[in-house]
């Protein structure tokens, strides 16, 4: 396998579960076939998650750098920096972790359960930042690195979603080789696989893992950032980083990143009134939770999509599950009657 040169460091079960869902492929009128993969399945590690898989190739480099500390970022409902603290937990390093008030949201308990109450119980040590919503780089997380550096720790940068990172596509393109397996067992290739897309990564390993066959655009991401340009820009430039590091010979062009920007409204971190019924719907026909920040969204988009017809008759989806579901707690008022 062209990744077995890159170390990993295991913190996954293993490959995750495929299942299909033929209540909510019925209830959508029979036409299209709706499959998960459930990466929401994916480690022990305080619920787990896509984080989980990208963090699996940079915890060696962590540890090669003789670091102490892994420092990074997200809002206050990050489920990577969530995933982040279970994961320095477990290799027993310190963790420091920025958590911006990025959304809109006025739920009183926002900022005292969901991730960042697991965050606390596993013991990392939190800064709160008042910058806007972006996925690039944050003063408050260059702070925070040097303030551990100030105490005689050694930092290991972590940026948003583990994304911006030299080596934050492998985790993806990984999983592309898990899927290929599976579909071989199987018998059958998916047609389209539907996916969130926010700081970048998880897409753009998808991108390149499945370049080789000529299947990148199979791969729809589900915009949940609303800044649809600046997440374009970094999938595709994490996904050429990513083909030049494992020599993969297709070039990445703006072809290969079908980013749909019509579900993110109105606003990063905030549901709409078709996120929470796609949360509901799933929920009541396939017993699968789905948050109401990521996987509610593209949840959503697939929903939409399916009852558009725009993908055709007899067409397997497979809708890839990144997890979040201990945000939900966060967002209790608008299922205060279910």
């Amino acid at each position: 396998m062209y990744l077995d040169r890159f170390p990993r460091y295991p913190l996954t079960f293993g490959p995750t579960p495929l299942e299909p869902l033929p209540r909510l492929s019925a209830d959508l009128g029979g036409k299209v076939e709706i499959w998960a993969k459930r990466d929401d399945c994916n480690s022990g590690l305080a619920f787990g998650g896509n984080k989980t898989r990208k963090l699996e190739y940079l915890v060696p480099d962590a540890i090669a750098q003789d670091c102490d500390t892994l420092v990074s970022i997200g809002g206050i409902q990050s489920n990577h920096t969530r995933q982040v603290a279970a994961v320095a937990a477990k290799i027993g390093m310190k963790c420091r972790l920025v958590q911006g008030s990025w959304v809109d949201w006025k739920d009183v308990t926002y900022d005292r359960v969901g991730n960042v109450l697991l965050s606390r119980v596993l013991g990392a040590q939190l800064d709160f930042s008042e910058e806007e919503f972006s996925i690039g780089v944050k003063e408050s997380w260059e702070k925070a690195l040097e303030q551990v550096r100030s105490e005689g720790g050694k930092p290991y940068p972590i940026p948003i979603g583990a994304s911006d990172h030299p080596l934050g596509g492998l985790g993806y393109a990984r999983f592309a080789d898990e899927l290929r397996q599976q579909e071989s067992d199987l018998g059958f290739t998916f047609d389209f696989i539907v996916v969130c897309s926010a700081s970048g990564s998880t897409q753009a390993g998808m991108v390149v893992g499945l370049a080789r066959e000529g299947r990148s655009q199979s791969v729809i991401g589900i915009d949940v950032t609303a800044s649809p340009v600046e997440t374009r820009n970094q999938i595709r430039r994490i996904a050429e980083n990513t083909a030049e590091l494992l020599g993969v010979r297709h070039t990445i062009t703006d072809a290969d990143i079908v980013l749909d920007t019509r579900y993110a409204f109105p606003g990063y971190g905030v549901p709409s009134t078709e996120t929470v019924n796609a949360i509901r719907r799933c929920a009541r026909l396939e017993g699968m939770m789905t948050d109401p920040v990521y996987e509610g969204k593209s949840m959503q988009g697939m929903i939409d999509m399916v009852e558009r017809g725009e993908f055709p008759s007899g067409s397997r989806v497979l809708y890839v599950h990144l997890g979040g579901v201990p945000a939900l707690s966060a967002y209790s008022y608008p299922f205060l009657s279910g």
